[in-house]
């Protein structure tokens, strides 16, 4: 089984994928916001999910913002939706900024492909955090 993370933006939605180890994040696919649940749907069966980490925005001060608010109700409607899976709100704070760094957005191809980097890096955190529980 594998994990998928989300970055849910208002337009765009960054996804990353683990390997079935759980051991590795890779940047999977950007979708289009109004897609998300399409793709979901498909995504969950064809890569054998059982865990969808959800990239939490607070701020720096680790407070709420209107953003933070919209990917809450999101997380909660995805949970209604698709109750076979695991949801897990995860921190995702400056992570944006580490996929720009990485990945320089030239065009708006690699500005939408920036979110699913974004996605690996919360994903990655992620897989840290259970291989560093299952290692106490």
């Amino acid at each position: 089984m594998r994990v998928l993370a989300l970055d849910i933006g208002d337009r765009w939605v960054g996804t990353a994928l683990s390997d079935p180890m759980k051991l590795f994040s890779k940047p999977f696919k950007t979708v289009q916001a109004y897609e998300l649940d399409q793709f979901l749907k498909k995504t969950i069966v064809t890569e054998s999910v059982s865990i969808v980490v959800v990239g939490h925005p607070k701020t720096l001060r680790g407070t709420e913002s209107q953003q933070t608010k919209k990917v809450v109700q999101e997380k909660k409607r995805l949970e209604q939706l698709f109750t076979d899976v695991q949801w897990v709100l995860w921190d995702e704070r400056l992570t944006s900024k580490m996929a720009s760094r990485i990945k320089k957005a030239k065009t708006k191809e690699d500005k939408v492909h920036g979110h699913s980097i974004a996605a690996a890096f919360i994903l990655d955190s992620y897989l840290t955090y259970l291989q560093n529980k299952k290692n106490m």
